[in-house]
């Protein structure tokens, strides 16, 4: 008599699954409305086992934005530190990274959930404002600045440029998300290329 095979996770693999099924809940049923069983029960594991790698729902909220975040500003940090001259190329550069991202495997589902929990959620409200206002968008303003100074592009309020480079883009996939809409007319590359036409269009330096 053979016993049958029992199927086991890699236990490095277990966090980013409970993630996953948190995000789904959390969407679903909003933060408030999911419990810890529910999403142990999503994940296919013990209630028990999701506190080994999470000692709360609030810390699963949590790090399901930062591992949705962290990476995409570093990136464009980077990006940012590496660029010379002409600020055009690395603010094209910049958007195509976001709209990989937005466009990514998890869609706007973490935006979403973003906007949704963190007017009630300080923590959540924090990393935005970590991540987001105090790393990346003061990085943006003085991108912009010096092309400025340099004469690359044209003078612009550095905020409100950066409030329309992103604002358009969030808003067509978090509207997309919510109705449904389907992506026509090129698909998301012919969005990209059309916003990045306008944009550099709106920031070349003035004739002289």
């Amino acid at each position: 008599m053979t016993s049958a095979r029992k199927f086991y996770r890699r236990p490095d693999a277990r966090p980013d699954e409970i993630l996953d099924a948190a995000l789904t809940l959390f969407l679903e049923d909003g933060f408030q409305g999911t419990r810890v069983s529910d999403i142990a029960a999503r994940a296919g594991i013990s209630k028990g086992a999701v506190y080994l790698y999470f000692p709360s729902k609030e810390a699963l909220l949590l790090a399901i934005v930062r591992r949705r975040i962290e990476p995409v500003i570093d990136r464009i940090l980077v990006i940012m530190t590496e660029a010379r001259g002409d600020p055009r190329p690395t603010l094209q550069e910049i958007v195509r990274v976001m709209v990989e991202d937005l466009y990514g495997d998890d869609s706007v589902r973490v935006p979403l959930l973003l906007m949704r929990e963190a007017p009630m959620s300080p923590k959540v409200s924090e990393i935005y404002h970590d991540q987001i206002v105090t790393r990346a968008i003061p990085a943006l303003r003085e991108l912009l600045r010096r092309g400025m100074e340099q004469g690359y592009i044209r003078k612009v309020d550095p905020q409100l440029t950066i409030n329309s480079i992103v604002g358009p883009l969030l808003m067509h996939f978090t509207m997309g998300s919510f109705l449904k809409l389907p992506m026509e007319n090129g698909g998301i590359e012919a969005l990209l290329e059309n916003h990045l036409t306008i944009l550099m269009a709106g920031l070349a330096p003035e004739a002289r």
